[in-house]
């Protein structure tokens, strides 16, 4: 079960990763249960991205609505 700040954090990855920082605590859960990945972008920096089981996931949450 995800948390809703967990939620909103997939959310913002799917969106706008690069307004995301590298070090949110919720990012590191993310990444521990393959929700997103971590791409090498301009400069060397590290760029969050949604898996296809992230996805997965907000589309069942949309469904909850």
């Amino acid at each position: 079960m995800l948390s809703p700040h967990e939620i909103a954090t997939l959310i913002l990855v799917r969106d706008a990763p690069d307004q995301i920082e590298a070090d949110r605590a919720e990012l590191s859960t993310l990444l521990e249960r393959e929700l997103v990945a971590l791409e090498r972008a301009e400069r060397g920096l590290s760029r969050p991205r949604i898996t296809q089981n992230g996805n997965s996931v907000l589309e069942a949450c949309s469904r909850i609505r």
